[in-house]
């Protein structure tokens, strides 16, 4: 099966929009199970303090408890131990998370709106792609 590691951005994004390219790429996770969700503890951190941004707040959906969607992705996941370190990949250092995340979880794919992880492409094997590179790749 397919394994990926989802950018905060894209779940936030998600919470935003569900009917957009991050929206649909959780609905295929949720329906059809698609691909595996790989998550680490420092992802699930960023994400939720993400969703909490007030800026962020007051465009997610009303009838959407951020936090509480979030965690039941989280129980869905795979979640990773912190065993793989990779630093200074990316320009912004934050990011160097999703790649170890990906490594340590044996992940094809990190689907980001980050300029910063987009333009290092690929690493160790794992592809660096935008949400709508990811919905061809599940045939979407």
């Amino acid at each position: 099966m397919l394994r990926a590691v989802l950018d905060a951005n894209v779940f936030v994004s998600a919470a935003i929009r569900p009917g957009g390219p991050p929206g649909r790429i959780i609905e295929r996770f949720l329906g059809e199970n698609g691909f595996t969700l790989v998550l680490s503890e420092d992802i699930v951190r960023e994400v939720l303090r993400a969703l909490e941004y007030p800026k962020v707040r007051r465009y997610v959906r009303r009838d959407l408890d951020p936090a509480l969607w979030f965690e039941d992705l989280v129980v869905l996941a795979e979640l990773v131990a912190g065993t793989v370190q990779v630093a200074g990949v990316s320009d912004d250092p934050d990011d160097d998370k999703y790649l170890a995340a990906a490594v340590a979880g044996r992940a094809s794919f990190v689907v980001t709106g980050d300029p910063h992880l987009l333009t290092v492409r690929e690493y160790e094997g794992v592809r660096i792609i935008t949400p709508r590179s990811f919905l061809d790749v599940l045939g979407v």
